[in-house]
């Protein structure tokens, strides 16, 4: 079915599958961020949720920041905000309610907001108070504007001197490599040679569980993501080494049947201890869960691998959602939800 050209247009009818294949070139976009400070800040506090906060979450891996970077995804910003912090508030719409919420706390706590968005309520505010702001091109969904996300988010850090200018040039040494990879994974790659299919077939009827270390964790988030929205299929992630404190034990027992995929994010720049940990773990838990898929990155830095991860399971979990029947880019319950929250 994933080389039936016909049944791919008739299922993807937003073309995610195409979207995705650009991808790469979002990270050079140059934003022109304009931001400006007097002062130093102690800390930075990033307030989004969803697909609008997955940019934040790349921060983890890259780049290295000189202050504390906290990603809140909830109503309230932690009780150290004042003054001295920077909060970057992120909203694809413009109008997520936890999102208002966090700009108005920071706002009230005279801290120096910047914000980032694609419309609505949130970048008129920005242009009507002067808020340093950034427009994010509109895509289908804020999930697949992420690099798009992620670059106008270093150009902030970047203006304002929390990580160094040649960060932009690192991420953008990534995009020729990343744009090499993506062609063997597009829709008219046939099966036979195409990655990104062979997993997709694996995972259906399937839980997919990804696993990673520290450094890739973000890529294993967005993982589960995608599967949830673009396959509309449960999914969870976990990180070791914390994995093998606690979850290692529950695969040891119950549920006796487990229905599930087990997917290894595996990066040559993880902690040398956290790269056994995975083939340990695989060992001892042999016949107790589904043997692991290992899914190895590629890349000269661990920016570049953690980008092919992600843009790897954006393609994996759009053959996923059409191997389920669905169109990989609505998300109508959620909207429907937004609705009967009111």
């Amino acid at each position: 079915m994933l080389d039936d050209m016909n049944v791919i247009s008739q299922r993807d009818r937003s073309d995610a599958l195409s979207l995705a294949e650009a991808t790469p070139k979002q990270l050079l976009h140059d934003f022109k961020a304009v931001v400006s400070s007097d002062k130093p800040f102690t800390s930075v506090v990033f307030a989004a949720m969803g697909g609008s906060a997955l940019q934040a979450e790349f921060v983890k891996t890259y780049p290295v920041l000189n202050v504390p970077f906290v990603i809140v995804k909830d109503y309230n910003l932690p009780n150290f905000v004042d003054a001295s912090t920077l909060v970057i508030v992120s909203s694809y719409s413009g109008n997520t309610e936890e999102s208002l919420s966090g700009l108005e706390q920071a706002v009230q706590r005279g801290a120096k907001v910047v914000v980032m968005a694609g419309g609505g309520k949130l970048l008129e505010r920005a242009k009507q108070e002067g808020f340093d702001h950034v427009v994010i091109p509109k895509a289908v969904q804020p999930r697949m504007a992420v690099l798009y996300a992620y670059r106008a988010l270093i150009e902030v850090l970047v203006g304002y001197g929390l990580t160094p200018a040649d960060t932009l040039q690192e991420i953008e040494r990534a995009v020729p490599a990343l744009e090499r990879a993506v062609k063997s994974w597009t829709k008219t790659v046939p099966t036979a040679e195409n990655p990104a299919k062979q997993l997709a077939l694996q995972l259906v009827g399937k839980t997919p569980i990804i696993y990673s270390g520290p450094l890739m964790a973000p890529a294993a988030y967005k993982w589960k993501i995608s599967a949830n929205e673009n396959a509309k299929n449960t999914a969870w992630t976990g990180t070791l080494p914390e994995f093998n404190h606690n979850e290692f034990i529950g695969w040891s027992s119950h549920p006796v049947e487990k229905p599930f995929a087990v997917i290894d994010l595996l990066s040559s720049f993880e902690h040398p201890r956290t790269q056994k940990r995975f083939e340990v773990t695989d060992r001892l838990l042999s016949g107790m869960r589904p043997k692991s898929i290992d899914v190895q990155a590629v890349g000269a830095s661990a920016i570049e691998q953690l980008v092919y991860l992600v843009i790897f399971g954006d393609f994996v979990t759009l053959y996923l959602g059409l191997l389920n029947g669905v169109d990989p880019s609505p998300v109508e319950l959620v909207e429907r939800f937004k609705v009967e929250l009111g």
